[in-house]
């Protein structure tokens, strides 16, 4: 095994499972509570980077849990700062998928892709940097391995107000293309009211989760087509779904209330404020109304970064790609981003396979990452 697949292999044996999945306490088939939290990971990167004379940092987020940073400085005075800006966290798993596997050239376990291969990938390049002729003498390269992303983000938007940088590379499964643009995600929380009858007599009472039916009904067919009918050049159209619904106690019971969660993918410009407008425009015409709330806990905004930045444009060269993509995901680039540090995604793995019951990296994808990493890193001043 190279150096980059031994780190990886060993970052998935150590489970990092983001606390936002762990069962309630006393559940009673709650999982191990030790692949909960990304602690262990951050002091295995920490380590490593040590080694490899890196100057290491904790920033604590929460009290338990902490965005690891390693740092290369350049041998004169700094002149521009590079971020590598992988998360650490997982979603859950199966406890099997722990033990990594190497198979027909492919990585498997829990974080391969999403982003383990991607921080695998970073600090290899980083630490065969610091111990080359090929060290930058005026750019400082920052390695953070971010806690937090699977769930609000919380490292990102810490990382935002310690640090600022001219080119922020955020690490996520993008088939080693670096990507300039991706969606924001919003998700809205729509309640109907109705009044309370017995089943009896129905038409003594009001039916929320009928009222509701006729909104979900719009949601998914006018409102989708309309949606259709704006594009972005990288990122297509925004759309929506109706992910879960909940109403009423009982059969024999009119429901007063119902309440759906939606989940609306945004475009650059698109705001909170102006797609519940829109909702609630489309709703009044058509003689509905529904309550609507945000569910999420911190924006979640989208990505356009302008390509013909110097740094931008530098890296789409070193890597031989003629032109930017955009992706359909959300990520901590829009975060970081919004705090001031130009930013694009970049890592290997395909998006395909975060998240599923076989996730997995293929070899030869996460050298070639670290390959383009340590080449356009070594390349700078």
């Amino acid at each position: 095994m190279t150096r980059t697949e031994k780190l990886l292999a060993g970052l998935i044996a150590l489970p990092s499972v983001n606390p936002a999945f762990a069962p309630p306490e006393g559940a009673s088939a709650r999982q191990s509570r030790h692949i909960f939290g990304e602690k262990n990971v951050a002091d295995f990167l920490a380590a490593t980077a040590a080694k490899a004379g890196l100057d290491i940092e904790f920033q604590t987020v929460f009290s338990d849990r902490a965005n690891v940073i390693a740092r290369l400085r350049p041998k004169h005075k700094i002149r521009q700062t590079i971020l590598l800006a992988p998360h650490l966290d997982t979603v859950g798993a199966d406890e099997k998928m722990f033990v990594p596997r190497i198979k027909g050239g492919k990585l498997h376990g829990r974080g391969a892709c999403d982003t383990k291969g991607s921080v695998a990938a970073m600090l290899s390049a980083l630490c065969d940097l610091a111990n080359s002729k090929a060290r930058p003498s005026e750019t400082e390269i920052i390695f953070a391995g971010l806690i937090d992303e699977e769930h609000a983000q919380a490292g990102s938007r810490a990382l935002a107000k310690k640090i600022s940088a001219d080119l922020a590379i955020v690490g996520e499964p993008t088939n080693c293309k670096v990507v300039t643009a991706h969606k924001g995600s919003l998700w809205l929380t729509l309640e109907t009211r109705g009044r309370a009858a017995h089943g009896a007599t129905p038409s003594l009472g009001k039916n929320a989760v009928h009222e509701m039916a006729r909104v979900v009904d719009i949601l998914e067919t006018r409102y989708a087509a309309s949606l259709k009918r704006r594009t972005h050049p990288l990122l297509g159209s925004p759309t929506v779904n109706t992910g879960k619904i909940s109403g009423g106690t009982q059969p024999n019971i009119v429901p007063d209330t119902c309440v759906i969660e939606v989940d609306r993918r945004t475009l650059p410009g698109e705001t909170e404020a102006s797609v519940k407008r829109e909702i609630n425009a489309l709703l009044k015409a058509n003689s509905l109304s529904a309550k609507i709330s945000s569910a999420k806990i911190a924006p979640a905004v989208a990505l356009e970064t302008n390509p013909k930045i110097p740094l931008v444009q530098s890296f789409l060269k070193s890597v031989k790609q003629p032109r930017p993509f955009g992706v359909q995901y959300f990520c901590d680039a829009a975060v970081l981003a919004a705090g001031g540090t130009p930013s694009v995604v970049f890592g290997p793995g395909d998006i395909a396979q975060a998240h599923t019951a076989d996730e997995w990296i293929s070899l030869a994808e996460l050298e070639r990452a670290k390959t383009l990493l340590q080449h356009f890193l070594g390349a700078l001043p």
